[in-house]
């Protein structure tokens, strides 16, 4: 039997931006998409080890961590992705404690609008990665090239 296709879909997205952010981003897209990572990995623990509808506190804690990280990356490199990156969490930390303190049941409403956010996440972090190579790009085209400091004869 196969997975849920929208999971195996989400993971295997999650990851590849996080190795492209690795490969290609600057240091707040390397530590963000890190972060992202480590925080999925720590609310699908979360889902194993409580349940999908008991998982509530410990989603919430999750979120905190990620919306704290992405914030400290905001203040020390004030960029237009950490922003965006900012919003779509705010999103997921109140869907999550809309639903605990709801104590409503995680419907298709939930599931929909998790998926988006993770997704809009995954996108801001793929755009400040491909600034940042830009950025970078542009100026290695734009340096002088190196003096040869060695003595010729």
């Amino acid at each position: 039997m196969l997975p849920n296709l929208n999971l195996v879909v989400l993971w295997t997205s999650g990851v590849a931006v996080t190795v492209l952010a690795i490969w290609l981003g600057g240091l707040p897209e390397k530590i963000g998409a890190t972060l992202n990572l480590v925080c999925a990995v720590a609310a699908e623990l979360a889902h194993l080890v409580w349940g999908s509808q008991d998982a509530g506190l410990a989603l919430l804690s999750v979120d905190f961590i990620l919306a704290m990280g992405f914030l400290g990356l905001a203040v020390r490199y004030a960029s237009v992705w950490l922003g965006a990156a900012m919003l779509f969490q705010a999103i997921q930390f109140s869907l999550h404690a809309f639903y605990m303190v709801a104590e409503r049941p995680h419907d298709l409403l939930y599931y929909r609008v998790n998926n988006i956010d993770t997704i809009g996440i995954s996108l801001a972090l793929v755009i400040g990665t491909i600034m940042a190579w830009r950025r970078r790009l542009s100026q290695a085209r734009n340096s002088p090239p190196a003096a040869n400091t060695s003595v010729q004869n």
